[in-house]
């Protein structure tokens, strides 16, 4: 009887066991076909992304929201126009456009160093940047004006082009710093309240660094002037905390020494002013 009992049992365990091994076959089965379709699916999607590309290229070369639009939609597909080697994207250029304009963002942020110590809103890299890419284009079509000539309207149209200078959206500089950064040379943004800055130095800017910088900003904002140390110590108050003298004068001469404060002595009073803040102020009131 109990030999009968055990022999009941290696069976339910056999059975046991060979519906597992089915169900454990079944999911392989279903997962390869998920995944097959999935493939699918992606390569179904680049197909129609290449026609959507080829159909407005020109928008995507001129128009840089169009641009950006067009970027963000390759991104969850994991293709990337600007370093894609395939023949199909040769003729949107925007790889040699990117690194051409990394270029130049280095270029404006070196010019600028001496006067900022590193730091620039993104607002003024690309005003300047935009300013000096109508001026080169105006320059170089002056230049080339006779050779314009003899060049035959069918090479001009067949020509597919960058995208045009002077029209560098803030989404543009952005990825030219992306690639800028993969090179260790410092370039990077950073956010400062609600202003996008871009930092051209190695030099690390903690949250205290930050801070000082978006105080400067309010008070210019509001009163056109600089800030003094005892303004920085009142508006990094909050109701848990109070910055030390020592933390506020740890932050202000880091950003002294980097040149990206100016230190400017009134009637006994000091006053700490920031170019990136005032330039940044001075152009929108411009606008």
């Amino acid at each position: 009887m109990a030999h009968r009992r055990g022999r009941a049992g290696i069976g339910r365990m056999n059975a046991g066991a060979g519906a597992k091994l089915k169900y454990t076959k079944k999911a392989e089965e279903i997962k390869e076909v998920s995944l097959q379709s999935a493939v699918s699916t992606v390569k179904q999607l680049e197909v129609k992304l290449t026609e959507f590309a080829k159909t407005h290229h020109k928008a995507i070369q001129q128009d840089p929201a169009f641009r950006h639009k067009f970027l963000s939609m390759c991104a969850p597909l994991g293709v990337d126009p600007l370093t894609s080697k395939k023949s199909f994207w040769s003729f949107l250029n925007m790889g040699d456009f990117y690194h051409e304009l990394a270029v130049k963002v280095a270029e404006v942020c070196y010019a600028y160093k001496s006067k900022n110590g590193g730091i620039m809103a993104l607002k003024e890299v690309r005003r300047v940047l935009n300013i000096r890419g109508r001026t080169k284009f105006k320059l170089n079509a002056n230049a080339k004006d006779e050779k314009q000539r003899k060049t035959t309207s069918t090479s001009t149209s067949t020509s597919g082009g960058s995208p045009s200078p002077g029209k560098y959206s803030e989404d543009d500089i952005i990825v030219a710093i992306g690639k800028l950064s993969k090179l260790g040379s410092g370039f990077r943004t950073v956010m400062v309240g609600s202003t996008r800055m871009v930092l051209s130095v190695p030099t690390e800017l903690d949250n205290d660094h930050v801070q000082v910088i978006q105080c400067a900003q309010t008070v210019f904002a509001e009163r056109r002037e600089g800030i003094s140390f005892d303004q920085v110590r009142e508006m990094t108050q909050t109701q848990t905390q109070q910055w030390s003298d020592d933390r506020v004068k740890r932050a202000l001469d880091l950003l002294l020494a980097e040149g990206m404060a100016w230190l400017d002595r009134v009637n006994g009073h000091e006053y700490y002013w920031f170019p990136s803040v005032w330039k940044e102020g001075m152009s929108e009131d411009t606008q």
